[in-house]
């Protein structure tokens, strides 16, 4: 669950909902930011996780009603559009213009191949470790791509609402399978996901450097000055905060649904 939650609102930056011509300024913030291929490549994660869900949770019998529901809960469309109305509500007319005109030119939309080629390269648990090792090799030199990274990491503080993200994402993931079944007892869905804080602190702050390091390793020092001075701007901190609460709204209802499903899926094993 940390990991894809992180990976969620660390894509940051990548959304658009399928569609034909966009209407409204942040129907095309969202083409320029290309939900449409970020939510196909979290709904290729989603159905991955819900099957290790299954083999670790259900012993691999979750059957067709657990496939089922994984499917309906990982809609493309629903996910997108929640995402998608977020940008519209959270964000000015005047924030959403500046973001289109920092990613729609060739800096911007290079920059968002790379975060999509990095997310869908950083599945494959080999490369995902590769990335992790590249971090721990650089963390606590002096490396000045690493200085920049850190920076764009601050400025967006990336580790602290991932982490946020994560816990709630958990929480949810608990309330659900506390809500769909009786055979939990005492269970308290709130201290079970605070237990985790340490950890996913430690694998978020992992996860984030590693893939941001791999990302942007094609960018020159200057194009990446550029981005921090974006994501430093007024536009780039609202647009930051749109997307952190866009992914957070889209996980928490997933999350919860997921958990439902899986006790659910427990029930009707045991019948």
């Amino acid at each position: 669950m940390v990991r894809r939650a992180a990976l969620a609102v660390l894509a940051a930056w990548i959304l658009a909902v399928p569609g034909v011509m966009a209407q409204t300024p942040a129907d095309r913030l969202a083409v320029v930011l290309r939900l449409s291929h970020v939510v196909s490549i979290m709904q290729a994660e989603g159905l991955s996780h819900a099957q290790t869900l299954d083999a670790d949770m259900l012993d691999g019998q979750g059957g067709s009603y657990f496939a089922d529901r994984v499917r309906q809960i990982h809609d493309p469309a629903e996910m997108a559009q929640i995402v998608q109305k977020t940008l519209a509500t959270e964000m000015s007319d005047s924030d959403i213009a500046a973001s289109i005109a920092f990613f729609d030119t060739d800096l911007g939309q290079r920059i968002l191949s790379l975060e999509n080629a990095a997310r869908v390269a950083l599945a494959d648990p080999a490369v995902e470790d590769l990335a992790s090792a590249s971090y721990a090799a650089l963390k606590g030199t002096d490396d000045p791509r690493l200085a920049l990274v850190s920076r764009f990491v601050v400025a967006n503080d990336l580790i602290g609402r991932n982490v946020a993200s994560a816990l709630d994402t958990n929480y949810r993931f608990y309330r659900g399978l506390l809500e769909g079944t009786d055979a939990l007892g005492d269970f308290d869905p709130l201290a079970e996901a605070w237990a985790q804080e340490a950890d996913m602190r430690a694998e978020t702050e992992r996860w984030v450097y590693g893939f941001l390091l791999m990302a942007y390793q094609p960018l020159q020092a200057g194009e990446l000055e550029s981005y921090l001075a974006f994501s430093q701007s007024a536009a780039g901190q609202s647009l930051n905060a749109a997307l952190f609460e866009g992914f957070d709204r889209m996980f928490r209802s997933i999350s919860y649904r997921l958990g439902l499903a899986v006790a659910r899926a427990m029930g009707a094993s045991d019948i």
